[in-house]
């Protein structure tokens, strides 16, 4: 009996990586100094004092890692460039072995059959341009991460067709500069965090059109990180909690992007704490995308609170199973906020760039990894994939966070992600079974229990 193509044929399936997190070598190769090198090695800002200077050591082992995106017959991988690694300093200076390592990279997977999805901001700002003007808050940084686009995407343009701007840009402006839990670590206030995402929206903005200019038949999107807000209770102060969360997360990100504003209610919200926003600004961060990517691991139940003022959340955790991140395991959040996002912008294609679970996964006798909750996890997402496609959602890939363990930034290597395990004494590489389901998956294009 054939089996029930559940997935289009042209539904694209991979994996995707950061490059702080696996590439390691970073004295190597003519590398700079980012500013997650700074924060690593300052006490007290990582789990056991972890580092990404040897990671996943990718660097040297990118043709074994492509071996096994081909055993988990994985057809697009979406990584990231670090930027330190092109330019030492951020600026000026270019450095030819930083581009020749992504240029290899990049031929060797259009060689294995495997379409590079790339990511030209994943949160490792170059040291330099962090100690020039205080890093995103300076306006000048759009001209620097312009020029910076100009020259890889003049170098990969010929073999790339796929480009994101920016990585989670919520995360690296309020977890950056508010909160102090990721790189560079300040918590400078509200309007620290509001003007990064403004200049970090801007700089979207202003790179689109020169990826279109650079790149031949070019697909240009952004990956935001976003889960749908659900009032605990229905009394009215959890709900007014809810929706000033989702504009904390979601609309203050997808307003300008798909509509050319800031939401009002935030903008009121914010008031006097707003960044600088000249004429023309929100017209060209408006500028037509190809796609936008989904980055999900959870649902966010919210009751008022005393969270970011004047937000003013308390998080809930309903009963139910957790990863080990503490993120609860909703699958059909995933639905939610891809039908959300539809239902409320005009949005072109979406890809989900990212959606995995740390789950504390060890080397069985047999040496394989079963990580049969990973399994679990994967599989009732896909069918949630598959609903939204049913329903006319325009989701056209999907990329498994992470391609291998790696360092999870605060988190150190605590924390597991990946399809295949990473033995970080010796480097060894083990398929977990959730690789072996993912390549079954592929392959039947049908989430089918494995």
């Amino acid at each position: 009996m054939a089996d029930k193509r559940i997935f289009p044929d042209d539904f694209v399936w991979g994996a995707a990586t950061a490059a702080y997190q696996i590439e390691g070598a970073v004295n190597e190769g003519g590398r700079g100094k980012s500013i997650w090198d700074t924060f690593s090695h300052t006490p007290g800002k990582i789990n056991n004092g972890d580092t990404g200077d040897v990671a996943c050591d990718h660097y040297h082992r990118w043709q074994d890692d492509i071996a096994l995106m081909k055993q988990i017959n994985l057809e697009a991988y979406r990584f990231s460039i670090a930027w330190s690694r092109i330019l030492p300093t951020g600026r000026g200076h270019i450095n030819q072995a930083g581009l020749d390592f992504y240029s290899a990279l990049v031929d060797g997977l259009l060689a294995a059959d495997i379409t590079p999805f790339v990511t030209l901001y994943h949160w490792d700002l170059p040291q330099a341009l962090q100690d020039d003007g205080d890093g995103w808050q300076r306006r000048g940084i759009v001209d620097d991460y312009l020029a910076y686009v100009d020259i890889v995407s003049r170098t990969l343009g010929d073999r790339v067709q796929y480009w994101s701007t920016f990585n989670e840009p919520w995360v690296f402006s309020w977890s950056g500069y508010y909160f102090g839990e990721d790189a560079p670590g300040w918590q400078n206030g509200i309007k620290a965090a509001l003007t990064t995402t403004h200049h970090a929206l801007l700089a979207h903005g202003r790179a689109v059109p020169l990826l279109r200019q650079n790149v031949a038949n070019a697909k240009v999107g952004i990956a935001l990180d976003m889960n749908v807000a659900e009032p605990a209770t229905d009394k009215p102060k959890d709900v007014a909690a809810a929706m000033r969360f989702d504009g904390f997360q979601n609309r203050w990100y997808l307003g300008p992007l798909f509509r050319g504003n800031y939401p009002e209610d935030m903008l009121e919200l914010y008031a006097g704490n707003l960044p600088d926003i000249h004429d023309g600004d929100l017209a060209q961060i408006n500028v037509p995308i190809d796609y936008l990517g989904i980055n999900f691991y959870r649902r966010s139940v919210m009751a008022a609170g005393e969270e970011v003022p004047p937000v003013n959340y308390r998080r809930v955790s309903p009963s139910g199973d957790y990863t080990e991140m503490g993120s609860e395991v909703s699958p059909q959040g995933l639905y939610d906020i891809m039908k959300y996002v539809y239902d409320h912008y005009d949005v072109p294609d979406l890809y989900i760039t990212e959606n995995g679970a740390a789950f504390k996964d060890e080397v069985s006798a047999d040496q394989k990894v079963h990580d049969t909750k990973r399994v679990d996890y994967l599989y009732a997402h896909f069918g949630q994939a598959q609903r939204a496609i049913e329903d006319g959602i325009p989701l056209k890939g999907y990329f498994v966070w992470s391609l291998l363990d790696n360092f999870e930034w605060a988190y150190g290597y605590q924390m597991r992600f990946g399809l295949v395990y990473v033995d970080y004494e010796t480097q060894r590489r083990i398929i977990k079974d959730s690789g072996h389901y993912l390549a079954q998956v592929i392959r039947q294009k049908q989430p089918s229990s494995i």
